[in-house]
């Protein structure tokens, strides 16, 4: 976000307020800001800075198009005030791509020199699905500004998704720079990888759920290299991580471990040099009181094809709304003769499924009963298929080597690459991808078509289909 300040011939008391107005907006207080800058702008002659500013704290207060609407009234007033930048970075929030390239295209050639504006041209342009141009605006901005953290974070991103992990892993490491996500103090030293024979290493975990899942599979590789190995678990991963090859002990957070080494769990893939190639399979269970439980949820629906839906992920995760999208789409999927819905969904999106009719008919909603991925992964494994956009249940589907359908933003999560149905970091997972920048209903015309190819492939003893070619059907 940029303030405009622009001195404006204009009474001590409107420059007051206005002062009053980006006080508040600077420390986060969007709602008080917004009050102020609406009365300035009651009275016209109209102020650019005041309705630049009034876009960026409607912004960060979720209002995207009324945003996008100011910052386009304080171009109309001033077309050289800092506007720019602040428009692309609204109109990519709401989808609309090739306006917010169009914009940041005007802010670059305005301000070619500033960091700010080639770190936001570069997270417009990974957006829309153009990689090279993108890690060439991250490396711009890091050249201007070496000590940047968000440009230096995005370009680690951009060479993991390009597979250049030679370079993305160290790249990597810079997570710890961001102020959303510090380096956790603790009194051993990191470990760097180097044998710890007769010592203990601490690996704590980071990051979301996925992450951690995704991470859990290099833990046999760290405990080649020394002593015990002690994993820090959240409560929603522990029953999950109770076989866990590799560990010795799982610990709660907060529990006291004597530990003569420590490490970041998203850090182990980078240590040990990881790899598509080199890296081993998944290595998930499902533990046996929650299989007991759970053992027989399904049997009633073993005469149709059964799949599990997920259609969001944690609404807290920045990015949630590009990779996610609504039941609405996924209830078409009920429309294949054959098939059953089981909702797998968690939190807030759950209260959806009550909005449609046929509610614990069509869509069973097992939300509400899954106390952890225990539960969530004694469920998966009596599913004939998972579908889903991405999130964590993703990384547990396939790390029980499970089919699982992806279904894919432009620009996903670094794991899936920008192109081909498979991934080699989860073999029986397939992946669905938009091909356009929203287009959801493109993505799911294959996946109804597909699906309907399933329930056949089904019905002719040729389901699940095979771990080295999760497309057949």
């Amino acid at each position: 976000m940029n303030d405009c300040c622009t001195p404006d011939r204009r009474s001590a008391e409107f420059h007051t307020t206005f002062g009053q107005a980006l006080t508040h907006q600077r420390a986060g207080r969007h709602a008080e800001a917004i009050a102020l800058y609406t009365r300035l702008l009651a009275v016209p002659p109209g102020y650019a800075p005041a309705w630049n500013n009034l876009g960026s704290a409607l912004r960060a207060s979720g209002r995207i198009a009324a945003a996008v609407a100011c910052y386009k009234r304080a171009l109309e007033i001033d077309p050289d005030c800092s506007a720019t930048g602040n428009l692309g970075n609204a109109l990519k929030d709401v989808g609309r791509i090739d306006e917010a390239l169009v914009a940041h295209r005007l802010a670059v050639a305005a301000s070619p020199d500033d960091a700010a504006t080639r770190h936001n041209h570069g997270i417009a342009l990974k957006q829309a699905g153009d990689l090279e141009a993108a890690l060439a605006e991250f490396e711009e901005a890091l050249r201007l500004s070496p000590d940047a953290p968000r440009p230096a974070w995005d370009r680690a991103l951009m060479l993991l998704q390009q597979g250049r992990f030679a370079e993305g892993w160290p790249a990597y490491e810079c997570r710890f720079r961001l102020k959303d996500s510090p380096p956790r103090p603790h009194p051993s030293p990191r470990w760097t990888g180097e044998s710890f024979e007769g010592r203990t290493l601490l690996v704590h975990p980071e990051q979301g759920f996925g992450d951690c899942i995704f991470a859990s599979r290099f833990l046999p590789l760290v405990k080649q290299r020394g002593g015990t190995v002690v994993v820090e678990c959240q409560s929603a991963l522990r029953r999950l991580f109770s076989r866990l090859e590799g560990v010795d002990r799982l610990v709660a957070p907060g529990e006291t471990v004597a530990a003569d080494l420590h490490s970041p769990m998203m850090s182990l893939p980078g240590i040990v040099d990881a790899s598509p190639d080199t890296s081993p399979p998944p290595r998930l269970h499902v533990p046996a009181e929650a299989r007991e439980r759970f053992g027989t949820l399904i049997a009633p629906y073993r005469g149709r094809f059964t799949v599990g839906i997920v259609w969001s992920g944690s609404v807290s995760f920045k990015d949630n709304r590009n990779r996610s999208t609504s039941l609405g789409r996924f209830l078409r999927l009920a429309e294949t003769p054959g098939v059953q819905l089981f909702s797998l969904q968690k939190g807030p999106p759950r209260t959806e499924i009550a909005e449609f009719g046929g509610a614990g008919t069509l869509i069973v909603d097992l939300g509400g009963i899954v106390g952890d991925f225990a539960d969530t992964a004694a469920i998966v494994e009596q599913l004939d298929l998972v579908i889903m956009t991405d999130s964590a249940v993703a990384h547990l589907a396939g790390s029980l080597g499970k089919p699982i359908w992806n279904v894919l933003n432009l620009a996903p999560y670094w794991l899936y690459r920008m192109e081909g149905a498979d991934t080699p970091w989860y073999p029986t997972m397939r992946l669905f991808r938009q091909r356009r920048f929203g287009d959801w209903d493109g993505v799911f015309a294959e996946v109804e078509l597909a699906l309907a190819q399933a329930v056949a492939a089904k019905h002719a003893g040729r389901w699940p289909p095979s771990a080295t070619n999760p497309n057949e059907s």
